[in-house]
């Protein structure tokens, strides 16, 4: 289960023609890998969380694909006819998770990878899956290169902004580990570099109800890699931080609008509001994938609402029933928390800041650091 050359746990376990995705729903208390042959696997796992977190979502479904045309006997088709084939199941992947953006990059990424190839006078159905294939590969491994660049640039960036750059406490929120990621992690990520730094004095994490990924996979996390860490109920972070014990907040991204407003998980404003009043600094950790510069605000951001059961039943919905019997639900899978509450934009590629009107840039950010 551990990564060749460290104990970072993995969600995703690939081999050319092979997939296994390690069942989240299950964790703490069962370690449990589901074999994905195909895209419409892929899709199921991705819908019912048994994979989550937006870098893991798009890699999880990039590489269910792979496997699915890797395992091809034979494709009664053309090359055009396998183009056709691919888009047809990317587009089916991304609507298994709507408001994660990495997903749809991953999609359009991979579908100008193809086309490319068929433009080549690629003649060969094979010739395009081929392509495909190492294209979706490549995504697995260049995800954790991202993560390992975010933690060190976000650790840099908190020690500078902290009162004691040597003794940090940090709270977070929902799962950004290595089980959101292909490995490492992105808020979660920053929190590990502390840790190896010396430096961090203790992580906090919510609940993060209703379906619970702080109590489940955060704190599963960092027990596993014993980083000293406190479970807090998600109602309880206003008090910890009157108290004193928060430097900062780290929290994960599944979009970011170009001018910089955040979609992750839900409460995830909340903890912005309540960092806000009491003048610690709330940062957001995230891939460039992760930003949409076709959204001009927040307010664009397509919002997930998930089963009622997730609040009726206990265990995420899974367990038995808690809720009286005939109340209305409403349940949003993510929130969006306003530019304004956000010091920073933590990226593989540097740290976006707010200019002198006090807004983010995030278009001449990315236009400079990719030269697109």
């Amino acid at each position: 289960m551990s990564s060749e050359g460290d104990t970072t746990l993995k969600s995703i376990c690939y081999k050319p023609g092979s997939l296994q995705l390690l069942d989240q729903r299950k964790l703490p208390l069962e370690t449990t890998y589901l074999e994905i042959r195909d895209a419409a696997d892929g899709w199921s796992a991705i819908q019912e969380m048994v994979v989550r977190g937006a870098p893991a979502i798009a890699i999880a479904a990039a590489l269910s694909l792979a496997v699915e045309v890797s395992n091809f006997t034979g494709f009664d088709g053309s090359s055009s006819d396998a183009v056709a084939f691919l888009e047809k199941k990317l587009d089916y992947l991304v609507s298994s998770r709507p408001t994660a953006v990495n997903l749809a990059d991953a999609a359009l990424k991979l579908k100008q990878v193809i086309a490319n190839a068929l433009a080549s006078s690629a003649l060969e159905p094979n010739s395009i899956f081929k392509a495909y294939i190492e294209a979706a590969e490549n995504m697995l491994e260049d995800d954790v290169a991202s993560n390992k660049a975010i933690g060190t640039f976000g650790s840099s960036l908190l020690r500078q902004q902290a009162k004691n750059p040597d003794k940090l406490s940090v709270l977070t929120h929902c799962n950004t580990g290595s089980l959101a990621t292909a490995g490492y992690g992105t808020a979660l990520g920053v929190i590990r570099a502390l840790h190896t730094q010396g430096v961090l004095e203790r992580a906090y994490c919510t609940e993060t109800r209703p379906f619970n990924q702080g109590s489940r996979l955060t704190a599963f996390e960092l027990v596993h890699e014993k980083i000293p860490a406190t479970l807090i109920a998600d109602s309880a972070a206003a008090a910890l931080m009157k108290d004193g014990r928060v430097d900062g907040v780290i929290v994960g991204a599944d979009r970011v609008a170009s001018n910089g407003d955040t979609a992750n998980k839900i409460g995830t404003y909340s903890l912005a509001l309540c960092a806000k009043h009491h003048g610690i600094p709330f940062y957001v950790a995230a891939p460039l994938t992760s930003v949409d510069l076709s959204l001009s605000s927040g307010k664009e951001i397509v919002i997930e609402e998930r089963t009622a059961k997730e609040l009726l039943n206990t265990h995420g919905g899974l367990g038995e029933r808690i809720a009286a019997p005939g109340i209305s639900v409403w349940n949003p899978a993510f929130d969006v928390t306003p530019a304004e509450l956000i010091a920073g934009i933590i990226t593989e590629k540097g740290v976006i800041t707010k200019n002198d009107n006090d807004v983010f840039d995030i278009s001449s950010f990315a236009k400079k650091v990719t030269g697109k």
